[in-house]
């Protein structure tokens, strides 16, 4: 189910908060209570009665360097409880949550995220158009945009060179996963402070990248 994050009840945000201390180390309470005010839309996964995942996110249409009225999926936070993780939980509730808001037709959307793993990643740097790639240095109008999109997300302090959303100095929190990563992987995140609050702004286009992307 996916209801306006400002408009949840007291229950959903206490099961969020336990579901998000289940998933960080030192989880940052206020960082996620900052968050419920930033973006729209909050989606739930249940089992028998028990909340066992939610994630935040919203469409949204911007107007991108170069791109006029642009449909913009933002993905937020999402946590999953460790029992039901690698079944898809994370990609369904983010899905759900970019149907819940209607859109002007389109042809190709811009999705993104700020990750704190590269675990976290992998949905999006595994396709082609994503934003930034190992050893690749970002195009300008792929730093304009990144701004843009930074600005949405309401991070001002954002390094176009690396894509990192600098934090406010404190942690949001240290994830808690088990994956194996590959040392290509690390590679976009090693400017990443995660003891200053720092998250890596992720962009893929689908189906296509628009021209001179």
């Amino acid at each position: 189910r996916v209801v306006e994050a400002d408009k949840a009840s007291k229950d959903d945000l206490e099961q969020a908060f336990s579901l998000f201390e289940l998933n960080y180390r030192q989880a940052n309470r206020a960082y996620l209570e900052k968050s419920f005010g930033r973006l729209r839309c909050l989606a739930f996964a249940e089992r028998e009665g028990t909340t066992v995942g939610f994630a935040l996110g919203e469409p949204r249409l911007i107007d991108l360097p170069r791109l006029p009225r642009q449909v913009v999926n933002l993905a937020g936070i999402c946590c999953i409880a460790p029992q039901f993780r690698r079944r898809g939980l994370f990609g369904q509730l983010e899905y759900l949550i970019f149907l819940a808001v209607e859109m002007p037709a389109h042809s190709r959307r811009l999705t993104c995220g700020r990750m704190a793993h590269p675990a976290s990643a992998r949905g999006l740097t595994r396709i082609p158009t994503v934003v930034p790639r190992p050893g690749v240095r970002p195009t300008p109008w792929q730093q304009e945009v990144g701004r843009a999109i930074a600005d949405a997300y309401g991070n001002q302090a954002f390094d176009p060179e690396t894509f990192v959303c600098i934090g406010s100095g404190e942690p949001i929190g240290y994830p808690i996963i088990e994956f194996e990563v590959e040392p290509i992987e690390w590679e976009v995140f090693r400017p990443v402070n995660r003891d200053r609050g720092d998250s890596l702004l992720t962009m893929v286009w689908t189906p296509d990248a628009p021209p001179g992307w």
